[in-house]
Order: C-alpha cells, then structure tokens, then sequence
C-alpha cells in the first residue's frame, strides 16, 4: 500500500508542476525534424531581457537562423550608443553558443536602425549601418560597407538543393507615412504610387537576385508585415504600390517556393493569398516576440491569416522538404513547444 500511495503522490506532484501554457497555445510533444533544410528566425529582442530560446535553437541544430529585425533597442542617433547595444547583445552567452554553432544573418528593423519608425530622414543611418555589420561580422570588403542600405543574400546550397535567403532593407530608403487620425491607429495607405519602401537601387538588386535565382526555395526576409493590410501599424500596405509592384515581380521572376518572413509587431502569424500567375500560395510568416510579446492582444482583422494570433513569446522554424516540394512552418515556444503550425506544398 505503502508504494501505491508513493506513486499516486508523485503523479500528483507532477501534475501539480506542470507549467500552465497560455489559451492560445497547442503543445506537440515528440517533433520530428527529418528535412533538407531547417531555417529558424526572429524579432524583438531586447538584450538585457533573458532570451529563453538561444539553447532550443541551437538544440535543433538549423542551417541558419535569420535576424528579422528589432535584434537591439537602441532607438538613438548615437552611433557609439548603438554599437554599444549590438555589443552587449553579443556578449549573451547562450547567443554566442548559438554564433559558435549556427550561420547567422537577417536585417535590421526602425529600433536597432536607430530611430522608432524610422525611414529616409534618419540622420545617422550611415554609422548606423556599419555599426549593424560590425554585429553580423561582415569583412571590410563586403558589398555591403560600401553601398548604402543593409540588403544582403546568401544561398546555402546541399546536395539535396539550395535555398535563398534574401534580406531587405525596409529603412534606408523609406520615404515618409501618411499618418492616421482615427484612434488607435498610427499610419494609413498613402497615395498610390507615392513614396518607396525599398528605393530604386534595391528594388533593381532584387529583381535580379529573383530573376537569375536557381534555389528551390527563395525566402525574402522583410522586417515588416507584407500581407496584412488592415492594421493601423506600420507595413507594407502603407505604399500600396510596392506591395503590387512586389507581387509582380515574384510572379513574372519564376522563382521557385518564393516565403516571405517578417517580424516587428510583437505577434507570430500566418497570411497566406493566392496570386494569379503564381503555381503555389504566398506565405507571409511573422515571428515576433524573442524576449517579449503584446500580451495584451485582444483582436486584430487580417483578411489573409491563417489560423490564430499567438502573442506570447517565440520563434519562427521552417522544415523545408526539397525533394518533395514542402515545407513546414512553426511557430514555437519554450522548450520545444509548438504553438501553431502550417503545412504547404509549393
């Protein structure tokens, strides 16, 4: 009796420990991670904030994981200031594990850029910049020390296949918002065919990192949301031109599996739409959040999610399956939980 009574108090015990997950939350136990390519990524992260997910990431042993922006809070004109933030951040143990292990890249947001929605007009965006790729590591005779803007790609190539990355800068040469007076909101769509998001410079680059790309998968990282249009915040909708000229140029480029990964808004989502001339959907995946979240999210209208809004902390994991053409996007949280997933054949 004795040892009965033991085992039923260590069930108890068990039971009563277990870490209460938040509502918006379904926990999948025993992950397989079996694919060609494994790409883990993330927003917002505050450096002086304890980061839950350096250890979990490097635990899934990625092929890289991308910066989608927000990596530092400096938000100042001070170039010594921002350095000194990319430098603490830096120095985080479990992140330069992480550096040791992982290939690291990504491109910056309005916080670590230096100025809170910032664009063009920002005074220090020069020293910002070589500040941002003393951080990333880059070498002195990068492209990227001598032109202006942070846009960058890699491609990671397997004998299974390759896969793109490609990083936008959406500050450098963003021209102003146009402001919204309704509560609640910040920004609204400008005129159509007014203003940029990406400059000429970049917009040229990126046509000819799609239009020549061979990789199976093109995954264009772009620190603000790219499909969700409703919301009063920042995105891409704000110049709805680029968003149009944007999806033209996936379509008529015939890049294979082009995903898009954004971050910024302090949630992780889905959108998803289907474009005409386009064989497979075009995903947006948001993940944001590292080392904090809008806890106190209480509902947004986004005609292209999928599925719900997970607004506690996470990461974003992309499974991608070259030989068959999939991929498997997760939003995740601590300890290997994985708080939504999508599924999609490209």
């Amino acid at each position: 009796m004795r040892s009965i009574a033991t085992l039923f108090t260590f069930i108890f015990i068990l039971i009563g420990c277990k870490t209460k997950q938040p509502t918006n939350t379904t926990v999948t136990t025993g992950v397989t991670i079996g694919t060609d390519f494994r790409i883990t990524f993330g927003s917002c992260n505050k450096s002086n904030v304890e980061n839950l997910f350096w250890d979990d990431i490097s635990d899934l042993e990625p092929d890289v994981f991308i910066w989608g922006g927000d990596i530092v809070y400096a938000d100042t004109d001070n170039v010594s200031k921002i350095q000194e933030f990319y430098d603490k951040q830096d120095s985080v143990p479990a992140y330069l594990a992480l550096k040791k292990k992982v290939m690291i890249t990504g491109t910056w947001d309005d916080h670590d850029y230096g100025i809170n929605d910032g664009g063009v007009e920002f005074s220090s965006k020069e020293g910002s910049q070589q500040a941002f790729l003393n951080f990333l590591d880059v070498q002195e005779n990068d492209a990227r020390r001598k032109r202006k803007g942070v846009y960058s790609s890699k491609t990671i190539t397997k004998p299974q296949g390759s896969v793109k990355i490609i990083n936008l800068d959406t500050r450098y040469f963003r021209t102003a918002l146009t402001k919204d007076e309704q509560e609640g909101r910040r920004y609204k769509a400008g005129t159509y065919g007014k203003g940029t998001i990406l400059g000429e410079a970049q917009w040229n680059w990126l046509k000819e990192e799609l239009d020549g790309s061979e990789a199976d998968f093109n995954l264009i990282v772009t620190s603000i949301q790219f499909l969700s249009k409703e919301h009063g915040f920042e995105k891409w909708a704000n110049h709805p031109h680029e968003v149009d000229k944007m999806k033209k140029l996936i379509v008529s480029s015939g890049a294979k599996g082009v995903i898009l990964l954004s971050g910024d808004r302090h949630i992780s989502e889905f959108s998803k739409i289907d474009l005409k001339g386009l064989s497979y959907p075009l995903i947006d995946f948001t993940s944001s959040g590292l080392t904090h979240a809008y806890s106190g999210f209480n509902g947004e209208v986004n005609l292209y999610r999928v599925g719900e809004v997970v607004s506690v902390n996470s990461y974003g994991l992309i499974e991608l399956d070259v030989t068959n053409n999939k991929a498997n996007f997760k939003i995740m949280g601590d300890n290997g939980q994985v708080l939504q997933e999508l599924k999609q054949t490209f």
